[in-house]
């Protein structure tokens, strides 16, 4: 089968395989992924495909087959989810965790990227430099910038929560 003739195979046959599989899944997104699946498996053998001379057949067989390792797939892992109960309690994070988020959030992006890829995910200043397309000097100085902002940022938090402390001192707001 020449390209020509798979697409037009592929044009002529899909929304009828599609819906097919579809009263097969009772998904319809489901029948387009695996027929569309099956097509691209198709295409690797489209050379011999006029050949087996049940084209739509074997299609529609594969995507059978996907369909129903998709659903064995996903039984499986509901069955662990169900097997595996939810934690009791998950703390939430503590507040220097979310004191730091928060103030990341005020920092220009490439300051927080700066800072994030460094000294959250460990990454060096010429790592950080080739993933973010920008010279190790910017880098340099987005990270010593950054730093300084995070600090000028945590430092003025820790101040209005000291004085939030101080007002509240035996239960009396003063």
């Amino acid at each position: 089968m020449t390209e020509d003739e798979f697409d037009t195979f592929y044009a002529a046959a899909f929304p009828r395989l599609t819906g097919q599989l579809y009263a097969f899944t009772g998904d319809h997104g489901e029948a387009q992924d695996v027929v569309q699946e099956a097509f691209v498996r198709a295409w690797d053998r489209r050379r011999e495909f006029l050949a087996d001379g049940a084209p739509e057949a074997w299609i529609r067989t594969v995507a059978m087959r996907l369909a129903v390792s998709r659903w064995r797939r996903a039984r499986r892992w509901l069955e662990l989810v169900r097997r595996t109960p939810p934690p009791e309690h998950t703390p939430g994070p503590d507040p220097e965790r979310t004191a730091l988020i928060a103030a990341l959030r005020t920092l220009p992006e490439p300051q927080r990227m700066a800072l994030v890829l460094h000294h959250l995910c460990d990454l060096s200043v010429e790592q950080v430099a080739s993933e973010t397309g920008a010279p190790v000097g910017t880098v340099k100085a987005r990270l010593s910038r950054g730093r300084a902002a995070l600090a000028r940022v945590l430092s003025e938090g820790e101040a209005a929560s000291a004085a939030g402390e101080g007002e509240k001192e035996d239960g009396r707001v003063r």
